[in-house]
């Protein structure tokens, strides 16, 4: 008996691997998928402004990244607020009470990212919103309004033409830069029932429209994960939710990001991303006598396949993993 409706994984056109250099851009659900990616030890770089929501806010990121072009105490996107420093551009993780403090903890985490960029395999990006915040006082889109009065901005929904405008001469230098890099599009499965469930819907279609055009311009180099139609579609039921009834559930992230390794990984790699879960698995397990000699011989079991797994897959990190094998073997 068929309960859902399955939602068609596409074939196969990307190959993450564990050389691969990825980065992750956009929503809170590419931070869900690049918080999964992390923990089996891909090379990951997640959100390097935070989290962002629409298309503009993210195409101004990656320019200013491609560019390396660094912020300063002029930048005009860098305000004081609630005794902190904050960025338009920026979540509020990047804020702090010093105004130099802010601004070296974002042009760090920009430099970082140029880097990544420089030997990009796979570019990850998660539209949440087709609605953009424009600050009235120069018209500029905002990253994040930082709880400022609603007063101080204009609320607009984007064109479809307007995405893609935006974001078609982005991935054009990114192909420039890296030829070989995929860009893999999502749409957030997150309702930002805020809109109204209408306007959210609006927002979606333009969204989705708005990357099959950009598939249409670059077919070579980008693709599209559903995430957003596998948990609308076939985890319609609202056990797979939170309890905001917004966000999915653990669940639902777990089922969509298998969904997800089928769509890009091979055998191999998803075969190398059990045995890291199982060594992940060992080192958290808690001893009764973490100076038993059975123990100091599970770690050591463990040091072994880490070591031969280190053989097989250079590029994986296993330094804090083998620092801690060692820390408990020489007690």
């Amino acid at each position: 008996m068929q309960l859902t409706t399955a939602v068609e994984i596409p074939a196969r056109e990307i190959a993450i691997t564990y050389k691969s250099r990825l980065l992750l851009m956009g929503s809170c659900f590419a931070g869900n998928i690049g918080a999964k990616l992390s923990d089996n030890k891909f090379r990951v770089q997640l959100n390097p402004f935070g989290i962002l929501y629409n298309p503009l806010s993210i195409d101004y990121t990656l320019e200013r990244i491609l560019d390396r072009e660094l912020f300063d105490e002029q930048s005009p996107e860098i305000f004081y607020h609630q005794e902190r420093w904050h960025s338009f551009m920026h979540h509020s993780d990047f804020s702090c009470r010093e105004k130099r403090d802010t601004i070296d903890r974002i042009n760090s985490s920009l430099l970082e990212a140029s880097d990544c960029l420089n030997s990009l395999d796979y570019l990850i990006v998660t539209y949440g919103t087709a609605y953009v915040y424009r600050r009235k006082e120069n018209n500029r889109v905002v990253g994040n309004c930082h709880k400022l009065p609603a007063s101080e901005f204009t609320r607009e929904l984007l064109s479809v033409d307007e995405i893609v405008k935006s974001t078609a001469p982005i991935i054009e230098r990114i192909i420039a830069l890296r030829p070989t890099a995929k860009i893999v599009f999502t749409v957030s499965p997150i309702r930002h029932l805020r809109d109204g469930a209408h306007d959210n819907q609006r927002s979606k279609a333009m969204l989705i429209l708005a990357i099959e055009e950009l598939r249409r311009l670059f077919p070579h180099n980008t693709t599209y994960f559903p995430a957003y139609e596998i948990m609308i579609d076939e985890l319609r039921d609202y056990r797979f939710f939170a309890e905001d009834m917004i966000h999915p559930s653990s669940v639902a992230i777990e089922y969509i990001w298998e969904k997800f390794q089928t769509f890009s990984f091979d055998s191999s790699t998803i075969a190398t991303s059990k045995e890291i879960n199982e060594i992940m698995r060992a080192l958290a397990h808690r001893p009764f006598d973490e100076h038993s000699h059975n123990y100091h011989r599970f770690i050591g079991d463990t040091l072994r396949k880490i070591e031969l797994l280190k053989e097989r897959e250079p590029y994986i990190d296993f330094e804090k993993e083998i620092t801690k094998c060692n820390t408990i073997l020489n007690r």
